[in-house]
């Protein structure tokens, strides 16, 4: 992404107005380790340019600004519905992940709410509190059980099996799954218009998926359990108003939505404390400073790179371009995150940074719910980590490292090589 100023190619105006520049793909697909400077030139040029992604599609675009963005995200003409979609990208949806299209994730207005009901109220703070003592136990089990010689990959010792291990819980579903999980979050976050071997895992995993949670709510309905899937068959039985496609579909996007956006913001968070030493040295001298320092994480190098994929219902205008009825809309989140008209300074990493108006959890009326979920496990893993492991450094340059080039909405690293010396009891 760092050529993208240059790659970009001039995009034509009906109305012979300065060209905006026509994004490519790797904008949004493999944006590189530092895609800022770059992102930084093109708002420059305007807020909303046209890009070649989804592949096939006859208009796309992504909004870089953080007005432009928070107004869009609450834009009733920007309806995240499927049947709003193209027919030929809903068709490949459905025909190769229909698993993932009966949650609050495609639903508009009154649907939205009336899926966002099954979960909403599990996410409350109050709830989430509640779970704090078994997060913490979590946290120190999987510190406890890194390896003596103190050198590990913290992604996949700590940052990915522990919101996996929480959601988990939280749900209901047996960890020793996680392989399964993990697997069918990689393949379903990925583009749903794909075709050849792409879009035949995609339906092996969607079969699996219906398979496996349809045997799950069929125990959960023989022996009522109390954790969050016992709650949400609950919900469905009793008040007759949701399907089990609902149940289903909620229930993987839940898993997806609660393990991989957190385990980026551990190891994303680690990675900007590892690199930013006088930070990393003012949280551990000043351990109040959690809170904030987690929201600056989330907003300098966050967990989310984008927006989940809206679609215009008619004609909008955002800045000097009029994107067309039909057209696909991108919302840049990490763009948003390094507005200068917003945040002082924003390549500069600060964890005393306030106001924090990031994007990362989104804005309006899909504002992530899992939010104070997110939060609660990011303040708990950071703390203790910085207290348990005095010495924690990287065991690699930072020049070495390597961000994940794919095409779902998320931002995290390959792997996080770290190393300590001392392991402080818990």
């Amino acid at each position: 992404m760092s050529e993208t100023r240059s790659e970009a190619r001039p995009e034509a105006r009906p109305d012979g107005a300065v060209c905006p520049f026509r994004v490519p793909t790797e904008f949004v697909t493999d944006p590189g380790a530092d895609p800022h400077p770059a992102t930084a030139e093109l708002r420059a040029q305007g807020p909303v340019h046209p890009i070649d992604f989804p592949s096939g599609a006859d208009g796309s675009y992504v909004v870089i600004d953080h007005d432009s963005v928070t107004r869009a995200f609450g834009d009733p003409r920007l309806s995240k519905r499927l049947d709003a979609a193209p027919a030929w990208f809903r068709d490949q949806t459905l025909q190769n992940s229909s698993v993932l299209a009966s949650n609050m994730l495609l639903a508009d207005g009154a649907e939205h709410t009336r899926l966002r009901s099954l979960v909403s109220r599990a996410f409350v703070p109050r709830r989430m509190e509640l779970l704090r003592p078994q997060i913490q136990r979590i946290t120190d089990d999987l510190i406890d059980a890194f390896p003596e010689s103190g050198e590990l990959d913290l992604l996949d010792a700590f940052a990915l099996p522990l919101p996996l291990m929480v959601i988990c819980a939280f749900l209901g579903v047996p960890y020793e799954d996680r392989p399964l999980f993990q697997h069918w979050g990689k393949v379903l976050s990925q583009d749903p218009s794909q075709e050849g071997d792409a879009a035949r895992e995609r339906r092996s995993v969607n079969d699996a998926v219906v398979e496996y949670f349809t045997d799950v709510l069929a125990k959960r309905r023989a022996e009522p359990q109390e954790d969050l899937l016992g709650d949400l068959v609950r919900a469905a039985d009793e008040d007759g108003v949701f399907t089990d496609a609902e149940l289903i579909s909620t229930a993987i996007f839940l898993i997806i939505a609660g393990h991989k956006t957190t385990a980026n913001l551990i190891g994303n968070g680690v990675w900007a404390l590892l690199t930013h030493r006088d930070q990393l040295e003012l949280l551990r001298s000043r351990p109040e400073l959690m809170d904030p320092a987690v929201e600056e994480f989330l907003r300098y190098e966050g967990s989310v790179d984008r927006g989940t994929l809206r679609t215009t219902t008619e004609d909008v205008r955002i800045g000097d371009t009029e994107i067309p009825s039909g057209s696909f809309v991108h919302l840049s989140v990490s763009a948003a995150n390094r507005d200068a008209a917003v945040f002082p300074d924003p390549d500069r990493f600060d964890i005393t940074r306030s106001p924090n108006r990031h994007m990362t959890f989104g804005h309006g009326p899909h504002f992530c719910a899992g939010a104070p979920l997110a939060r609660l496990e990011g303040q708990i893993a950071f703390a203790t980590l910085l207290r348990r492991l005095p010495e924690l450094e990287l065991a690699v340059p930072a020049d070495r490292l390597t961000w994940v080039a794919d095409s779902s909405i998320s931002r995290g690293l390959e792997d996080l090589p770290v190393r300590f010396t001392s392991r402080l009891p818990r």
